[in-house]
């Protein structure tokens, strides 16, 4: 064999070594790469999974700790976040505005009022248990719900809210003056709850060797039931239903034209909100022991707003976040006025701590409109994936 035949053999069998080691280069390199993609969703998710465990672990440690007051500052918390998830279904995820959700919350707290009551005095009540006119309560909102449906499934936008509007002003004139069922403007009592065995008063339950009252047990009652309406309303986001409402509310025409039921899928969402706001107003009768009808409301109502606009449009952590936000800032106000600037209490010649809250959640309104469109929960998004991008 000649010399350059040689060197052509060796030049070849080089030039494909190296290319070899080349491709052998790329594609460990590409699996790098993939690898690099995958890790850390995996382990933000296991962040968030940690994050969410010690979350819960706290939430059930705090009625040891906490005083009345603060307890019943997060129940509080607790039953707008329940109303505001069923608002963030109407309002956020299908774009349907609504300016009378107390309005239901009124018939969910009232309702439960009347149904577990008893007759005595001016007062009319069924007696019925604890747990069945809590049924019932959430059933009569939803049955309200329902009859205002066909107008909800057909009125969108700026109508829709006014004739929302007009259900506040119809409930304030049925709960001033159906004073058998409502006791008027002084309100009526509301009837402890009872349930397996354990009735929800100041009445002290010892598990444990440790007593329990009426502001502890509600709290894991609260807890409870904010779960179970959280986790039903993100599986209704994350399924189909909730890609149909989402679909109505950014293209009403081409959803019905791709088979949407648009106005069956914007009476069944009504119905549905309904039913939260009532399970809500249940939630604030037991907190609040008595029932005023002022509490219920255009007041109310626009916190409601306000609380899903904050938080977030169209997503269930949004609904809580801005219902803990708007609902714990009078709270905090109050308790620390004396040590607030501008903040005193009423009739002192100070700002009231629930004005001042009003302006600041109205303030927080603006700026979240104009440089955080999506919320306090686009912001924990936003450092999540700054986070995501440094590891």
């Amino acid at each position: 064999m000649s010399e350059s035949t040689t060197a052509a053999t060796t030049g070849s069998a080089g030039t494909a070594k190296a290319s070899g080691a080349s491709g052998a280069g790329s594609a460990t390199g590409r699996g790098r790469r993939a690898r690099a993609r995958v890790r850390p969703p995996r382990r933000a998710a296991a962040y968030t999974v940690a994050a969410a465990a010690a979350g819960g672990l706290l939430l059930l440690a705090l009625p040891f700790y906490l005083d009345r007051f603060w307890l019943q500052a997060g129940l509080l918390a607790m039953a707008a976040a329940i109303g505001a998830i069923g608002l963030n279904l109407l309002t956020g995820a299908t774009g349907q505005l609504s300016l009378g959700h107390s309005f239901f919350l009124a018939v969910g707290a009232y309702g439960y009022c009347v149904l577990a009551g008893d007759t005595g005095g001016e007062l009319t009540g069924l007696g019925l248990p604890g747990w069945l006119a809590v049924t019932g309560a959430v059933a009569l909102a939803g049955a309200a719900g329902g009859l205002f449906s066909p107008i909800a499934g057909r009125l969108r936008g700026a109508y829709l809210g006014i004739a929302t509007l007009a259900l506040v002003f119809i409930g304030q004139h049925v709960l001033l003056n159906a004073h058998d069922l409502t006791g008027g403007y002084n309100g009526r009592p509301v009837p402890p709850l009872s349930l397996l065995g354990i009735t929800f008063d100041d009445t002290e339950t010892v598990v444990a060797a440790v007593p329990f009252q009426s502001m502890e047990k509600l709290w894991y009652a609260g807890l409870v039931l904010l779960a179970v309406c959280a986790f039903f309303a993100h599986g209704v986001l994350r399924d189909r239903p909730g890609r149909a409402l989402n679909a109505i509310r950014d293209h009403r025409i081409a959803a019905g034209v791709m088979g949407v039921p648009v106005a069956r899928q914007r009476a069944g969402v009504f119905v549905l909100s309904s039913m939260y706001a009532g399970l809500a107003g249940v939630l604030l009768a037991l907190v609040f022991q008595q029932t005023v009808p002022e509490y219920f409301g255009i007041v109310l109502a626009l916190e409601y707003l306000a609380m899903i606009v904050i938080g977030g449009l169209g997503s269930v952590s949004g609904a809580v976040t801005g219902a803990v936000f708007v609902t714990l800032l009078p709270q905090i106000l109050t308790r620390y006025s004396e040590a607030l600037p501008l903040v005193s209490a009423p009739g002192t010649g100070g700002v009231a701590p629930g004005e001042m809250s009003r302006y600041l959640y109205g303030a927080a309104i603006v700026a979240i409109v104009l440089f955080l469109p999506g919320g306090l929960v686009r912001l924990a998004a936003r450092r999540g994936h700054t986070k995501k991008d440094e590891a």
